[in-house]
This record gives structure tokens, sequence and C-alpha cells, in this order.
């Protein structure tokens, strides 16, 4: 394997037990991935039904822009359609994907509106473009599936319908999110999932009548 892939597998691989040791991605739930070549579009992904606790770089494999295996061991997740439609959108470097549990929960508690709009909080400032506390991130919701690689393309018209948007939901599944490269992905991720977490606490705390 390259020296360029094997540095891409050992981050994913640092980056899924960071996450499962947050609560993100327990069992075998979540994917991440990273982009190793554009021309053609390459990416490294972790392989399905890996535990994200004891994530290794021999549970990352390549994949092309079909989502066909080209090398490593396991096979590439159902949602690795949706890592693509992400870089191809956004031109991102890097897809994350979490289920932890106030994505979960916030996912279908606001998925009849379509989305969550979060506001207000200082910690938005470590998204990518925004400098003010002020700024409205909007989460769109979609709804989950058993066949991403058909639902693809609802996903990005719903990414192009929110240029915007750091991240979206699947609802009673889990958040997306992304970056111009691993580092910017992992960032927004913490991010998002801080304000998630304050999002869903709120609800709880809110005074009755």
């Amino acid at each position: 394997m390259s020296a360029s892939f094997a540095e891409l597998a050992l981050r994913l691989a640092e980056l899924g037990r960071f996450a499962h040791g947050r609560g993100w991605v327990l069992g075998t739930s979540g994917n991440f991935s990273a982009v190793l070549s554009r021309e053609p579009l390459r990416l490294a992904i972790t392989a399905s039904g890996a535990d994200k606790g004891r994530l290794d770089p021999g549970q990352v494999l390549e994949i092309d822009g079909d989502a066909r295996p080209l090398g490593g061991s396991g096979r590439p997740s159902a949602e690795s359609s949706l890592h693509l439609a992400v870089v191809r959108a956004r031109g991102a470097g890097a897809v994350l994907h979490t289920h932890s549990p106030w994505s979960t929960l916030l996912s279908d508690a606001h998925g009849d509106a379509g989305g969550l709009a979060i506001e207000g909080y200082e910690m938005l400032k470590g998204l990518e473009g925004v400098s003010t506390h002020e700024h409205r991130e909007w989460l769109p919701i979609v709804e989950n599936s058993q066949d991403w690689a058909g639902s693809a393309q609802a996903v990005k018209a719903t990414l192009d319908r929110h240029p915007q948007s750091h991240g979206f939901l699947i609802r009673r599944h889990g958040l997306y999110t992304w970056g111009r490269d691993l580092g910017e992905a992992a960032r927004h991720l913490e991010v998002l999932e801080f304000l998630l977490e304050v999002m869903g606490r709120s609800r709880s705390m809110r005074p009755e009548g």
C-alpha cells in the first residue's frame, strides 16, 4: 500500500477510536473516509462492520468513484455512495459519519421540519467560514434508507439546496459532516456533536408552563 494510503488509514483508525471513546460511534456504527486522489477519484474508507473502538489501519480499504474496492481487506460500507456524493458536491477532502445519541434523537424530533437550526452559540465559530455566534447553521434532515446507492442523488440534491450547511442528519440514524481535509472534518465533527448535545440537553431544561 502507498505511503499516502498508509498515513490516512492510520489517521482514520485513530479518529475512529477517539469518536468511539466519546460515545459517537458505539459498536460497529459510523464510517469515516478521506480522499486519496481526485483524478481518478479514490477514497480511503473504513470497512463495513468494523468496531470503531478497536479500529486499526487494516480495517481501512481503498474504493474508486463507483464505491468498488481496490485494496485493503473487508467490504465497503453500504453508505460509501454518500461519502462519494459529499466529496463531489462539496469538494470535501474527508467525510465523517457518526451515530451519536443526540444526533439520533434530534434528527427524529426535527424530522418533520426537514432540518434543525442552530444559532446563538459561540461554538459555531469553530465551523469553517463562520466568524460570529449570530450565525444560523441549518442541518438538513433526510429520511433513512436501506438503499443508499439509490438514494445518493437525493442527498446530493439536499446538499445543493443548502450550500452553506456544514453537515446533515439522517433521521433516527446520525450525523454527516466533512472538511477540506481530515483535520478540518474532525474539528467540524467535534463542534457539531457539541452543539447537538447542547441543543438536546436544553430541551429537557426548559421550564414547564
